[in-house]
């Protein structure tokens, strides 16, 4: 892979007008698009384009069909609604919800960087409703009542999104399935990049699942259990480096660190919950998702931890409100030079071997042709048409009413 890549845009995709690269990894090239419709505005999404040596494999393909069908039957609050799939010339894609915020490891990474910490009742808040789409996923029933066995295989923090309105949303659901088998079906530079995307997401494993074992919703919990002990901690809980163990291998043990007190409200209960989400033995693990979300609810309260969806907003935007703009700003003069023609092209450099579906894209140059006037001055050129047509209807009607003086 070059050490920079360029993207053309816009460009017309069946019905969708793609005017944003979001990035791309093992599986698929992300496009922030515009779902073109005869009536009404246009809808904003991300689509997802599978790679073309992928889609053209019969066995990846009915997987990744299958499991974005089952996908695409969640409809909740906190969980990313897929739209669309299906095929457009040799490309298979999924279309779906576009969430204007971050994942949460990009948040934890930018409150590092930024040395602003995630405030814990807010952390906490965050959980406690991707808990709420997990339980609805693995609850999900189909037309006859049948649950469908919905497991997401791959809850960690970056397919935890969170808006600017202080919504929170799991995404991918399937996905984690689908990507089993690519290490088997991609050659290159797809194969690499998914294993070391499969290596960095071993550390939020349960042991069975590490182990290859069959799995079920509670899987889920025991990873959203790390998350929990990670945000308490303030750091990860399995560590990489010299004369460690790999994420697999501690994964396959389970071996928890003691969750050190860091002077928290209720720190016993709170440690309770941690122990009974990363139990090594499921049996003794939460049975449900909505079961651990019941009692962090219960801990939140009583720890007096008041938080909202319109707190957690409020947060984000006064914490990084100024670097989304920026990219809020880009999108829009890339939507603008849709509108009128002129080919936008985006510049990555190093692009990340693994991106978040819905993460917002990086900041993009519009470059048009010459010719192409962008937005500013089409604004421009109305308003001064505007006005000099103002002035020649005064015009007229000073010379009319002079006429009939004279008359």
């Amino acid at each position: 892979m070059s050490a920079e890549t360029s993207v053309v845009l816009p460009r017309a995709f069946g019905r969708y007008a793609l005017f944003d690269f979001i990035g791309k990894g093992g599986m698929a090239e992300i496009y922030l698009a515009r779902q073109k419709t005869e009536l009404g505005p246009a809808r904003r999404c991300v689509v997802k384009q599978i790679r073309p040596e992928l889609a053209k494999d019969s066995v990846f393909s009915d997987m990744l069909v299958h499991e974005a069908k089952l996908a695409a039957r969640l409809n909740h609050a906190n969980v990313v609604q897929v739209f669309d799939l299906g095929r457009e010339g040799d490309r298979l894609f999924i279309a779906m919800e576009y969430i204007e915020g971050f994942d949460l490891n990009d948040l934890l990474r930018r409150c590092s960087r930024a040395k602003v910490p995630l405030p814990f009742e807010l952390g906490v808040h965050v959980l406690c409703e991707a808990l709420k789409g997990l339980d609805y996923a693995h609850r999900r029933a189909d037309d006859a009542g049948r649950t469908l066995g919905i497991v997401h295989r791959d809850v960690s923090p970056s397919n935890l999104l969170v808006s600017f309105e202080g919504e929170v949303k799991v995404c991918d659901f399937g996905i984690a399935r689908a990507n089993d088998a690519i290490a088997d079906l991609a050659g290159g530079s797809a194969a690499h990049e998914l294993g070391e995307a499969i290596k960095g997401k071993a550390g939020y494993m349960s042991p069975e699942h590490a182990r290859g074992e069959a799995i079920d919703a509670r899987a889920d919990v025991f990873a959203a259990g790390i998350m929990l002990w990670e945000l308490a901690a303030g750091r990860r809980m399995y560590r990489t480096g010299e004369g460690r163990d790999s994420l697999i291998e501690q994964a396959r043990r389970a071996d928890i660190p003691p969750l050190e007190r860091r002077g928290l409200p209720a720190e016993e209960k709170l440690q309770q919950i941690v122990a009974k989400a990363l139990a090594r033995d499921r049996e003794a693990r939460y049975p449900s998702a909505a079961a651990m979300q019941r009692d962090l609810g219960d801990y939140a309260i009583s720890a007096k931890m008041m938080t909202s969806p319109l707190r957690l907003g409020e947060w984000l935007k006064a914490t990084f409100g100024e670097d989304i703009l920026a990219r809020r700003r880009a999108r829009e003069r890339a939507s603008a030079a849709l509108e009128l023609g002129a080919p936008v092209v985006f510049h990555e450099v190093t692009p990340p071997p693994q991106v978040a579906s819905s993460r917002p894209p990086p900041v993009a140059s519009v470059a048009g042709p010459p010719t192409a006037p962008t937005s500013k001055q089409v604004r421009k050129r109305s308003a001064i048409s505007v006005v000099l047509g103002a002035v020649l209807v005064v015009v007229v009607l000073v010379t009319a009413i002079a006429v009939a003086a004279l008359r």
